[in-house]
């Protein structure tokens, strides 16, 4: 609406304002990011005092590369969570931390060597680990303007980093609480090996992808029964692992299966079993094993059954037994006896065991008390076979790439070759990698350092279970996790997990403090030093020096010296896995900073759904190691981000999008606000059409703000108006923001950025641009200094101060921007501000439903007007002057009481109870409303455009009556 004549266009109270349509993000929010420094936002929020502290812990990104766009959602979820509590009225604080340590910074350190001609192994290992120390501060401060270019608001000056002194003291210090209560201990049993990075992998450093495997079916023959006919039969595996044939010590089978002996009568060519040959196999599974042997059922026959009894009797010889140039390797009887864990689902009905390299065969054993009968040391770091294992010695499982060694092959090629083979193939099947070098692992049995999870903990500590295990399960239901199938997810995982191995063979990180007892067995009761004062001197040394005190020449004279002889004891010198690094960071972060917490617990953990195996997980196994609780109140968990096909990122594929590219395209905050549309529980997907489409939001929001902003140029408290005096279309806006006030605190409470967003865009685009602004900008633009005007910049400046406060924590900049817009003082933001409180008096139920029935008919009225616009009978609403037939009484009488054509934006409009004629236009879903369209009658209003009567009747020609007021 303006006037049309320019005399008139300049008394008229249009918008005015410098806040652009163009936002021009990328290239301004770095000048706000600026200003935010300059003047010290966060440090100025930390004084603010009488406030609940509220602290989110950060999980530890690694520090060895730019970020992805998995790094952009996690850390803008977690910066919304923190601003959303600031606003709300908590002290929430947020240090970010990185994790410093580990495999991956080691081989680009080694990698850097090898390019100049230096072996790792030929330098000072304090040499090699400063050269590791720089390289991960270089990648924090790299990683640190990333994050902040988002947005992301914290403690920037004094993260966290498990490499600083005082955080390798501490994690010293949480394992040797580990060391004296008595969950330590050093064990060989099978543990997930890579053989390319050389160290133990945990669960949480594995991922399973589909690999191609060689599947062989074995004979073993019977022997030692003196039944004739069982003796001269064979009992038949199958493995998918021909490597691990080497270090067979047994084969099981299950004592519920029904067996079958099954002997040859006929055979093809190229065919490895001969007539008269007979199998012990599973009677379910016997069709499918001589298949493979391309045995069809006319060249086989069912000689007998073979009973549990039978079956007790029987030993085994190795495929290898007595070959020629064995050494006698694999002439040793292979024992043959039932377990649980075989079935006749798949394979043979036989289990073949390798307890070296299985687990369910090494606690078999192991409960049977004859590990030392069973274990083999085969397999040496690299994922060699020992130089001097016949036949196969220095063969490879894996090339030094990670693809197929020659070990599999060599094993095969010797099993033809005895006669040991009976079928052969590949299978191509879900197999663990490593999660960093991508290589597959294997089961290896390797001396190695546990923390036992089904031990009682002896700290002597209160607590609800006596074992890490008992204490985790319970802990878990005392933590709120959203989405709720995170606490079922790690539940289940912790319900089963195996004791945790913590040592890796590496040089990078906090070493095991401990040393052991020189000829002491790993069984006996003093194999391990538990000595206080000796671990004071360790962790002394620790928080003036470094984790590096450890490695220097006499450092075991220096903590042992006068407190024990240091001849009598072996340091150790493997590392820390890294996840108990990170499991360790409540006690050096939430425990030990001034800015930490009270009582060492975080309020939030926020992290993706893959830290159920990793940070949430190790977090809480150390937590409640040595504390007896969980570190966390709240978990919340993201998934993970697709391309816009719902495929996984990945950069030969070529679908990777990156974080900064996005920045500098749109703008940190079109990131961030695609990151509040979305459902972040589940798996999220982006693509180019996909962040056009929330641009487009953004756009429409930011209309609506720049209304506002030019609205309100020059309003003051002496145009306020009370809540009590405005007119019942503003107390319903009241009444809309006192409901939406209570939506957008519980969601943002309850980590609910896309409910929270999606109530506050429908508001802003629908309520307000669509319906009450479109209302109202005639009494803005038109009336002179009414008390309807200043009801209406009444309510736009408390909707300013909601929308603004409401949004900030999802479009920190835009916020920003439109705040100094209005408010540009020195040192002002809107990240100083907090919410407004909503008075509890603007909630009216009854006149929200009396202005629910009022819409209803206005949408009528406009849906008739819009046909006659249609149909060019009319350019614009104001010529109609309709008839509204309303069949409802009290819903006629409230149109009645009010300017019905001001709402319907018509110029003049009559309200009926009379019947609706027919062919009136009507709406299915409103009933008891139709509309019979008129023109308005009079002249059109050369100032605000509304055809009336009294135009040119109150002593200015093409003045309406209230123009001329206002022109007074």
């Amino acid at each position: 609406m303006c006037a049309d004549t320019p005399e008139y266009k300049h008394t008229l109270n249009l918008p005015k304002t410098d806040f652009p349509m163009r936002a021009g993000l990328p290239k301004r929010e770095p000048e706000w990011l600026a200003r935010w420094e300059d003047i010290g936002v966060y440090d100025r929020l930390r004084e603010k005092t009488g406030r609940t502290p509220f602290t989110l812990h950060d999980g530890p990104p690694y520090a060895n590369g730019h970020l992805h766009i998995g790094h952009a959602l996690n850390k803008t979820i977690k910066d919304m969570i923190v601003r959303s509590h600031q606003m709300m009225g908590f002290d929430a604080r947020y240090i970010p931390g990185w994790d410093c340590h580990g495999l991956p910074i080691e081989w680009k350190i080694e990698e850097q060597y090898r390019k100049k001609g230096k072996n790792k192994d030929a330098v000072p290992i304090n040499e090699f680990r400063a050269e590791c120390r720089k390289f991960a501060a270089g990648w924090v401060d790299i990683q640190r303007d990333e994050f902040k270019r988002l947005g992301i608001t914290g403690n920037w000056d004094n993260p966290y980093l498990t490499m600083n002194f005082h955080a390798e003291r501490v994690i010293a210090e949480e394992f040797q609480k580990f060391l004296m209560t008595g969950t330590l201990y050093q064990g060989s049993k099978p543990v997930m090996w890579s053989p390319v990075e050389q160290t133990a992998l945990a669960e949480a450093e594995v991922e399973y992808h589909d690999k191609e495997s060689f599947t062989v079916w074995v004979k073993f023959q019977v022997t030692g029964t003196g039944d004739a006919t069982l003796d001269s039969a064979k009992v038949v595996i199958w493995t998918t692992t021909p490597w691990t044939m080497p270090s067979n010590k047994a084969v099981v089978y299950g004592k519920d299966i029904s067996y079958g002996l099954y002997e040859v009568t006929a055979r093809p060519d190229e065919c490895w079993a001969d007539v008269g040959e007979r199998f012990l196999l599973a009677d379910a599974l016997a069709g499918d094993v001589l298949g493979r042997a391309r045995l069809d059922d006319t060249m086989y026959t069912r000689v007998c059954d073979v009973t549990n009894e039978q079956l007790e009797k029987i030993g085994l010889k190795h495929p290898l037994f007595g070959a020629e140039g064995s050494n006698g390797e694999w002439d040793d009887i292979r024992d043959f006896r039932a377990a649980e864990f075989v079935t006749d689902t798949e394979g043979t009905g036989f289990v073949h065991c390798a307890p070296s390299h299985g687990m369910e065969e090494y606690e078999l054993y192991r409960d049977l008390n004859m590990l030392q009968q069973v274990i083999t040391y085969n397999v040496m770091d690299d994922g060699g076979f020992r130089a001097d294992l016949p036949f196969f010695g220095g063969k490879y499982i894996l090339n030094r790439k990670g693809g197929e060694g020659d070990a599999n092959k060599a094993v095969i090629d010797k099993l033809v070759e005895v006669g040991g083979l009976l079928a052969r193939g590949k299978i191509k099947h879900s197999y663990p990698h490593s999660w960093r070098s991508k290589a597959p692992i294997i089961y290896r049995n390797t001396p190695q350092w546990f923390a036992a999870v089904d031990k009682p903990v002896g700290d002597g500590q209160d607590t609800h279970g006596l074992t890490i295990r008992e204490r985790a399960l319970t802990e878990i239901d005392n933590v709120k996790w959203t989405p709720q199938s995170g606490r079922n997810r790690l539940h289940a995982m912790m319900e089963a997990r195996p004791d945790w191995v913590l040592s890796r063979q590496r040089a990078w990180g906090v070493p095991l403090t401990c040393f052991t007892k020189v000829g002491a067995l790993p069984t006996d009761a003093d194999f391990l030093l538990r000595n206080e004062a000796v671990n004071t001197r360790i962790v002394e040394a620790f928080e003036v020096e470094g984790a590096d005190a450890w490695y220097e020449d006499g450092a075991k004279d220096r903590f042992l010296g006068g407190i024990v002889d240091p001849e009598a004891y072996n340091q150790v010198f493997d590392i820390l896995d890294v996840w108990f690094d990170s499991g360790s960071t409540h006690a050096f972060v939430l425990r030990d900073r001034e800015d930490g917490t009270e009582d060492g617990i975080a309020d939030v953990y926020m992290e993706g759904t893959d830290q159920h195996r990793g940070w949430f997980h190790s977090s809480l196994l150390q937590s409640v190691g040595t504390t007896g609780r969980a570190p966390y109140r709240n978990v919340v968990t993201h998934g993970f981000t697709l391309d816009a096909k719902g495929l996984k990122m990945s950069k030969s594929i070529g679908n990777t999008i990156v974080p900064e590219k996005i920045v500098q395209q749109y703008g940190a905050d079109i990131l961030r606000l695609w990151v509040a549309q979305t459902d972040y529980t589940a798996d999220q997907r982006i693509g180019d059409e996909i962040l056009k489409g929330v641009a487009d939001s953004y756009r429409r929001l930011r209309n609506t703000l720049r209304f506002m902003l030019g609205s309100l140029n020059d309003f003051s408290e002496a145009d306020r108006v009370e809540a009590a005096d405005m007119p019942e279309l503003e107390q319903w806006v009241l009444h809309r923001l006192s409901e939406l006030d209570q939506v957008v605190r519980d969601g943002y409470a309850a980590f609910d950025f896309q409910g929270v967003f999606q109530a506050v865009f429908t508001f802003a685009t629908v309520d307000l641009s669509a319906f009450y602004f479109d209302v109202r900008k005639d009494a803005l633009y038109c009336d002179g200094d009414t008390a309807q005007r200043r009801a209406a910049r009444t309510v736009l400046d408390i909707l300013f101060h909601r929308l603004t406060t409401w949004l900030a924590p999802v479009l920190v900049f835009t916020m920003e921007e439109v705040w100094l817009e209005r408010f540009g003082d020195a040192g002002s933001s809107i990240h100083l501000v907090d919410m407004p409180e909503t008075p509890d008096a603007w909630r009216n139920d009854d006149l929200a439903a009396k202005w629910a029935g009022i819409r209803a008919a206005r949408r009528v009225v406009t849906a008739a007007l819009e046909v006659q616009r249609t149909n060019k009978v009319i350019g614009a609403s104001l010529e109609a002057g309709p008839m509204v037939y309303v069949a409802d009484d009290a819903l006629r009488t409230a149109l009645g009481e009010m300017p019905f054509d001001d709402i319907c934006i018509t110029s003049s409009i009559v309200v009926s109870g009379d019947a609706a004629p027919d062919g009136a236009f009507t709406l299915p879903e409103t009933d008891g409303v139709a509309v019979v369209f008129d023109k308005a009658a009079g002249d059109k209003c050369q100032r605000c455009w509304k055809v009336l009567p009294d135009v040119g009747a109150h002593g200015t020609d093409g003045i309406c009556g209230r123009c001329a007021d206002a022109l007074k």
